[in-house]
Protein backbone atom coordinates (compact mmCIF):
# COMPACT_ATOMS: atom_id res chain seq x y z
CA UNK A 1 0.00 0.00 0.00
CA UNK A 2 1.06 3.92 -0.32
CA UNK A 3 2.46 5.69 1.66
CA UNK A 4 0.07 8.64 1.45
CA UNK A 5 -2.89 8.93 -0.64
CA UNK A 6 -1.21 11.56 -2.67
CA UNK A 7 2.71 12.25 -3.84
CA UNK A 8 5.46 13.08 -1.44
CA UNK A 9 7.66 14.09 -3.94
CA UNK A 10 7.47 15.01 -7.21
CA UNK A 11 8.59 11.52 -8.04
CA UNK A 12 6.74 9.13 -5.92
CA UNK A 13 3.69 7.23 -6.91
CA UNK A 14 2.39 3.99 -4.43
CA UNK A 15 5.16 2.26 -3.24
CA UNK A 16 6.19 -1.17 -3.68
CA UNK A 17 7.28 -2.70 -1.01
CA UNK A 18 10.16 -5.90 -1.58
CA UNK A 19 8.58 -8.95 0.09
CA UNK A 20 12.09 -9.09 2.18
CA UNK A 21 11.53 -5.67 3.47
CA UNK A 22 7.91 -5.43 3.84
CA UNK A 23 6.48 -5.13 7.62
CA UNK A 24 2.39 -5.24 7.41
CA UNK A 25 2.39 -4.52 10.81
CA UNK A 26 3.91 -0.94 10.31
CA UNK A 27 1.81 -0.22 6.73
CA UNK A 28 -1.96 -1.28 8.94
CA UNK A 29 -0.74 -0.56 12.62
CA UNK A 30 1.61 2.76 11.98
CA UNK A 31 -0.76 4.99 10.29
CA UNK A 32 2.13 7.63 9.22
CA UNK A 33 1.81 11.21 9.32
CA UNK A 34 3.30 14.62 7.49
CA UNK A 35 3.71 17.97 8.78
CA UNK A 36 1.73 20.32 7.12
CA UNK A 37 4.69 22.49 6.61
CA UNK A 38 6.36 19.46 4.61
CA UNK A 39 5.90 21.20 1.27
CA UNK A 40 7.99 24.81 2.50
CA UNK A 41 10.06 22.19 4.17
CA UNK A 42 11.27 20.75 1.12
CA UNK A 43 11.80 23.90 -0.37
CA UNK A 44 13.84 25.70 2.35
CA UNK A 45 15.99 22.47 3.06
CA UNK A 46 16.73 22.58 -0.97
CA UNK A 47 17.47 26.28 -0.70
CA UNK A 48 19.75 26.21 2.54
CA UNK A 49 21.80 22.95 0.56
CA UNK A 50 22.81 25.47 -2.28
CA UNK A 51 23.42 28.32 0.42
CA UNK A 52 25.46 26.45 2.51
CA UNK A 53 27.56 25.02 -0.98
CA UNK A 54 26.56 21.08 0.54
CA UNK A 55 25.54 19.60 -2.55
CA UNK A 56 26.18 21.97 -6.10
CA UNK A 57 23.16 23.00 -8.10
CA UNK A 58 23.19 20.08 -10.23
CA UNK A 59 23.30 17.56 -7.68
CA UNK A 60 20.74 19.41 -5.50
CA UNK A 61 18.22 20.04 -8.91
CA UNK A 62 18.64 16.68 -9.64
CA UNK A 63 18.66 14.52 -6.18
CA UNK A 64 17.83 16.21 -3.54
CA UNK A 65 13.93 16.13 -2.99
CA UNK A 66 14.22 12.33 -4.67
CA UNK A 67 16.76 11.80 -1.44
CA UNK A 68 13.68 12.51 0.69
CA UNK A 69 15.37 13.79 3.90
CA UNK A 70 12.89 16.23 4.43
CA UNK A 71 9.99 13.92 4.02
CA UNK A 72 11.74 11.64 7.23
CA UNK A 73 11.88 14.38 9.08
CA UNK A 74 8.43 15.49 8.59
CA UNK A 75 6.65 12.50 9.53
CA UNK A 76 8.59 12.14 12.72
CA UNK A 77 8.63 15.36 14.82
CA UNK A 78 4.90 16.23 14.24
CA UNK A 79 3.38 18.94 16.86
CA UNK A 80 6.96 20.79 16.24
CA UNK A 81 7.23 24.83 15.64
CA UNK A 82 7.99 25.29 11.45
CA UNK A 83 11.22 27.06 12.99
CA UNK A 84 12.17 24.37 15.40
CA UNK A 85 11.08 21.19 12.16
CA UNK A 86 12.82 23.62 9.84
CA UNK A 87 16.08 23.81 12.06
CA UNK A 88 15.95 19.60 12.61
CA UNK A 89 15.48 19.05 8.50
CA UNK A 90 18.55 21.45 7.60
CA UNK A 91 20.81 19.93 10.49
CA UNK A 92 19.23 15.91 9.46
CA UNK A 93 20.48 16.74 5.78
CA UNK A 94 23.58 17.87 7.03
CA UNK A 95 23.69 14.83 8.72
CA UNK A 96 23.24 12.53 5.61
CA UNK A 97 25.73 14.30 3.84
CA UNK A 98 28.42 13.85 6.88
CA UNK A 99 27.84 10.65 6.60
CA UNK A 100 28.63 10.67 2.64
CA UNK A 101 31.51 12.83 3.17
CA UNK A 102 33.29 10.40 5.72
CA UNK A 103 32.29 7.13 3.44
CA UNK A 104 34.43 9.11 0.46
CA UNK A 105 37.36 9.87 3.03
CA UNK A 106 37.35 6.09 3.51
CA UNK A 107 37.06 4.71 -0.05
CA UNK A 108 39.35 7.46 -1.09
CA UNK A 109 41.46 6.90 1.43
CA UNK A 110 42.13 10.10 2.92
CA UNK A 111 42.48 9.78 6.44
CA UNK A 112 44.34 12.86 7.31
CA UNK A 113 40.88 14.61 5.46
CA UNK A 114 38.68 12.69 7.90
CA UNK A 115 40.81 13.92 10.81
CA UNK A 116 40.80 17.52 10.63
CA UNK A 117 37.07 17.20 9.89
CA UNK A 118 36.72 15.21 12.99
CA UNK A 119 38.46 17.71 15.02
CA UNK A 120 36.68 20.67 13.11
CA UNK A 121 33.45 18.89 14.29
CA UNK A 122 34.48 18.64 17.68
CA UNK A 123 35.08 22.27 18.01
CA UNK A 124 32.67 23.54 16.14
CA UNK A 125 29.75 21.73 18.35
CA UNK A 126 31.12 23.33 21.50
CA UNK A 127 30.96 26.93 20.08
CA UNK A 128 29.03 27.08 16.71
CA UNK A 129 29.24 30.34 16.37
CA UNK A 130 33.19 30.46 16.08
CA UNK A 131 32.91 27.68 12.52
CA UNK A 132 29.91 29.55 11.02
CA UNK A 133 32.46 31.16 8.16
CA UNK A 134 34.72 27.97 8.42
CA UNK A 135 36.07 27.29 4.81
CA UNK A 136 34.99 23.94 4.70
CA UNK A 137 31.18 24.13 3.49
CA UNK A 138 29.98 20.85 6.03
CA UNK A 139 31.76 22.71 9.23
CA UNK A 140 29.92 25.76 8.37
CA UNK A 141 26.51 24.41 7.43
CA UNK A 142 26.95 22.40 11.07
CA UNK A 143 28.02 25.41 12.93
CA UNK A 144 25.00 27.10 11.22
CA UNK A 145 22.36 23.95 11.93
CA UNK A 146 23.72 23.89 15.82
CA UNK A 147 23.41 27.48 16.57
CA UNK A 148 20.17 27.14 15.55
CA UNK A 149 19.19 24.41 17.61
CA UNK A 150 20.87 25.76 20.65
CA UNK A 151 18.27 28.52 20.70
CA UNK A 152 15.53 26.92 21.35
CA UNK A 153 15.20 25.12 24.96
CA UNK A 154 18.32 26.08 27.61
CA UNK A 155 21.72 25.55 27.97
CA UNK A 156 21.11 22.07 29.85
CA UNK A 157 19.67 20.84 26.89
CA UNK A 158 22.76 22.17 24.80
CA UNK A 159 24.91 21.11 26.60
CA UNK A 160 23.62 17.70 26.87
CA UNK A 161 23.38 17.73 23.04
CA UNK A 162 26.97 18.69 22.37
CA UNK A 163 28.05 16.01 25.02
CA UNK A 164 25.98 13.78 22.72
CA UNK A 165 27.39 14.90 19.56
CA UNK A 166 31.32 14.36 20.78
CA UNK A 167 30.41 10.70 21.12
CA UNK A 168 28.64 10.31 17.78
CA UNK A 169 32.27 12.07 16.63
CA UNK A 170 34.28 9.65 18.05
CA UNK A 171 32.09 6.57 17.36
CA UNK A 172 32.53 7.60 13.35
CA UNK A 173 36.24 7.48 13.87
CA UNK A 174 36.12 4.07 15.39
CA UNK A 175 34.54 3.04 12.25
CA UNK A 176 36.78 4.91 10.12
CA UNK A 177 39.44 2.71 11.69
CA UNK A 178 37.38 -0.32 11.42
CA UNK A 179 36.97 0.06 7.50
CA UNK A 180 40.24 1.35 6.95
CA UNK A 181 41.59 -1.90 8.50
CA UNK A 182 39.28 -3.79 7.33
CA UNK A 183 37.47 -5.18 10.66
CA UNK A 184 34.55 -6.40 10.92
CA UNK A 185 32.98 -5.83 14.43
CA UNK A 186 31.76 -8.71 16.29
CA UNK A 187 27.79 -8.46 16.59
CA UNK A 188 27.87 -7.19 20.69
CA UNK A 189 30.37 -4.63 19.13
CA UNK A 190 28.43 -3.52 15.91
CA UNK A 191 25.15 -2.95 18.05
CA UNK A 192 26.98 -1.00 20.61
CA UNK A 193 28.87 1.19 17.99
CA UNK A 194 25.79 1.46 16.36
CA UNK A 195 23.75 3.11 18.39
CA UNK A 196 26.14 6.09 18.21
CA UNK A 197 27.00 6.14 14.57
CA UNK A 198 23.05 6.30 14.50
CA UNK A 199 22.88 8.74 16.86
CA UNK A 200 19.99 7.12 18.83
CA UNK A 201 20.67 10.12 21.12
CA UNK A 202 20.31 12.68 19.32
CA UNK A 203 16.97 11.85 17.52
CA UNK A 204 15.70 11.69 20.77
CA UNK A 205 16.92 14.50 22.38
CA UNK A 206 14.99 16.60 19.32
CA UNK A 207 11.86 15.13 20.37
CA UNK A 208 12.12 17.76 23.24
CA UNK A 209 12.14 21.13 21.21
CA UNK A 210 9.79 19.44 19.28
CA UNK A 211 7.08 19.06 22.11
CA UNK A 212 8.48 23.01 23.18
CA UNK A 213 9.88 21.19 26.80
CA UNK A 214 12.67 20.11 27.90
CA UNK A 215 12.33 17.11 29.85
CA UNK A 216 13.71 16.56 33.58
CA UNK A 217 16.02 14.06 34.41
CA UNK A 218 13.40 12.09 36.52
CA UNK A 219 11.27 11.33 33.13
CA UNK A 220 14.67 11.38 30.45
CA UNK A 221 16.00 8.40 32.67
CA UNK A 222 12.94 6.90 33.69
CA UNK A 223 13.15 2.79 32.53
CA UNK A 224 9.85 3.43 30.23
CA UNK A 225 11.32 6.54 28.64
CA UNK A 226 14.37 4.92 27.90
CA UNK A 227 12.79 1.76 26.71
CA UNK A 228 10.16 3.25 24.24
CA UNK A 229 13.30 5.54 22.55
CA UNK A 230 15.73 2.71 22.75
CA UNK A 231 13.47 0.21 20.75
CA UNK A 232 12.11 3.48 18.20
CA UNK A 233 15.29 4.50 17.47
CA UNK A 234 16.66 0.79 17.36
CA UNK A 235 14.22 -0.42 15.08
CA UNK A 236 14.93 2.35 12.76
CA UNK A 237 18.97 1.47 13.04
CA UNK A 238 18.14 -2.57 11.77
CA UNK A 239 15.69 -1.61 9.27
CA UNK A 240 18.03 0.76 8.04
CA UNK A 241 20.99 -2.19 7.70
CA UNK A 242 18.26 -4.75 6.30
CA UNK A 243 17.68 -2.31 3.69
CA UNK A 244 21.24 -1.24 3.42
CA UNK A 245 23.22 -4.22 2.97
CA UNK A 246 23.15 -4.83 -0.81
CA UNK A 247 24.68 -1.35 -0.76
CA UNK A 248 26.70 -1.80 2.25
CA UNK A 249 27.71 -5.01 0.49
CA UNK A 250 28.44 -3.51 -2.87
CA UNK A 251 30.55 -0.80 -1.14
CA UNK A 252 33.09 -3.14 0.90
CA UNK A 253 31.24 -1.78 4.12
CA UNK A 254 31.99 -3.97 7.42
CA UNK A 255 29.57 -1.76 9.26
CA UNK A 256 25.73 -3.40 9.11
CA UNK A 257 24.59 -5.94 11.30
CA UNK A 258 23.81 -8.29 8.56
CA UNK A 259 27.92 -7.97 7.67
CA UNK A 260 28.37 -9.16 11.35
CA UNK A 261 25.85 -11.93 11.62
CA UNK A 262 27.58 -13.71 8.32
CA UNK A 263 31.41 -12.75 9.34
CA UNK A 264 31.13 -13.69 12.82
CA UNK A 265 28.71 -16.28 12.66
CA UNK A 266 28.65 -18.14 9.80
CA UNK A 267 25.32 -17.45 8.50
CA UNK A 268 24.56 -16.84 4.56
CA UNK A 269 23.37 -14.23 3.22
CA UNK A 270 19.80 -15.17 3.41
CA UNK A 271 20.17 -16.60 7.14
CA UNK A 272 21.31 -13.26 8.35
CA UNK A 273 18.39 -10.97 6.34
CA UNK A 274 15.90 -13.25 8.33
CA UNK A 275 17.67 -12.60 11.71
CA UNK A 276 17.77 -8.71 11.07
CA UNK A 277 14.25 -9.20 9.99
CA UNK A 278 13.84 -10.69 13.24
CA UNK A 279 15.06 -8.38 15.43
CA UNK A 280 13.31 -5.46 13.61
CA UNK A 281 10.06 -7.47 14.27
CA UNK A 282 10.52 -7.81 18.10
CA UNK A 283 11.32 -3.92 18.11
CA UNK A 284 8.05 -4.01 17.12
CA UNK A 285 6.32 -6.01 19.10
CA UNK A 286 8.83 -4.51 22.37
CA UNK A 287 7.63 -1.21 21.23
CA UNK A 288 3.96 -1.33 21.80
CA UNK A 289 4.09 -2.86 25.18
CA UNK A 290 6.65 -0.47 26.16
CA UNK A 291 4.69 2.63 24.62
CA UNK A 292 1.66 1.39 26.90
CA UNK A 293 4.01 1.52 30.22
CA UNK A 294 4.92 5.38 28.81
CA UNK A 295 1.57 6.18 28.49
CA UNK A 296 0.89 5.29 32.13
CA UNK A 297 3.44 7.15 33.50
CA UNK A 298 2.59 9.89 31.17
CA UNK A 299 -0.32 9.87 32.91
CA UNK A 300 0.93 9.85 36.71
CA UNK A 301 2.89 13.18 35.58
CA UNK A 302 -0.88 14.93 35.02
CA UNK A 303 -0.59 15.53 39.54
CA UNK A 304 -2.99 18.56 39.20
CA UNK A 305 -1.03 21.54 38.64
CA UNK A 306 -0.66 23.36 35.32
CA UNK A 307 3.25 22.36 35.44
CA UNK A 308 2.17 18.40 35.90
CA UNK A 309 -0.41 18.80 33.01
CA UNK A 310 1.70 20.50 30.88
CA UNK A 311 4.55 17.66 31.39
CA UNK A 312 1.94 15.06 30.66
CA UNK A 313 1.12 16.55 28.20
CA UNK A 314 4.56 16.57 26.82
CA UNK A 315 5.93 13.12 26.95
CA UNK A 316 2.35 12.37 25.04
CA UNK A 317 3.60 14.05 22.56
CA UNK A 318 7.05 12.67 22.21
CA UNK A 319 5.46 9.28 22.56
CA UNK A 320 3.64 9.77 19.73
CA UNK A 321 6.28 11.12 17.80
CA UNK A 322 8.61 7.79 18.70
CA UNK A 323 5.68 6.03 17.26
CA UNK A 324 5.63 7.62 14.14
CA UNK A 325 9.37 7.56 13.26
CA UNK A 326 8.11 3.58 12.95
CA UNK A 327 6.63 4.48 9.79
CA UNK A 328 8.59 7.45 8.86
CA UNK A 329 11.76 5.29 8.93
CA UNK A 330 9.91 2.42 7.38
CA UNK A 331 8.27 4.56 4.23
CA UNK A 332 11.51 6.64 3.53
CA UNK A 333 13.82 4.05 2.98
CA UNK A 334 11.31 2.68 0.23
CA UNK A 335 10.49 6.78 -1.07
CA UNK A 336 14.48 7.69 -1.11
CA UNK A 337 17.02 7.67 -3.62
CA UNK A 338 19.68 6.72 -1.18
CA UNK A 339 19.05 3.03 -1.27
CA UNK A 340 18.03 2.61 -5.14
CA UNK A 341 21.87 1.16 -5.50
CA UNK A 342 20.48 -1.13 -8.39
CA UNK A 343 19.54 2.07 -10.49
CA UNK A 344 22.96 3.58 -9.71
CA UNK A 345 25.99 3.40 -12.44
CA UNK A 346 28.65 1.98 -9.93
CA UNK A 347 27.10 0.18 -7.55
CA UNK A 348 29.72 1.36 -5.34
CA UNK A 349 29.51 5.21 -5.57
CA UNK A 350 25.88 7.18 -4.91
CA UNK A 351 25.13 9.51 -7.76
CA UNK A 352 24.45 12.09 -5.21
CA UNK A 353 27.71 12.51 -3.82
CA UNK A 354 30.61 14.92 -4.47
CA UNK A 355 34.15 12.96 -4.08
CA UNK A 356 36.09 15.66 -3.20
CA UNK A 357 37.31 16.34 -0.21
CA UNK A 358 35.81 19.83 2.14
CA UNK A 359 37.65 22.41 0.17
CA UNK A 360 40.79 20.35 -0.50
CA UNK A 361 41.85 18.60 -4.03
Amino acid sequence: MPAFPHSTSSTTTAIAVPPALSLPVIETGFPRQLHPYWPRLQENTRSWLLRQRLMSADKVAEHADGLCYTDLMAGYYIGASEEVLQAIADYSAWFFIWDDRHDRDIVHHRPAAWRRLRFRLHRAVGAPKEQLRHPDPLVAAFADSVLRLYAFLGPRWNARFERHFHAVIEAYDQEFRNRAQGVVPTVEDYLELRRLTFAHHIWTDLLEPSAGCELPDAVRKHPAYRRAALLSQEFAAWYNDLCSLPKEIAGDEVHNLGISLIHHQGLTIEEAIKDVRRRVEECISEFLVAERELLRFADTLADGSAAGRELSFAVKTIVANMRNWFSAVYWFHHESGRYRVDSWDDRSTPPYVDNEAGGEK
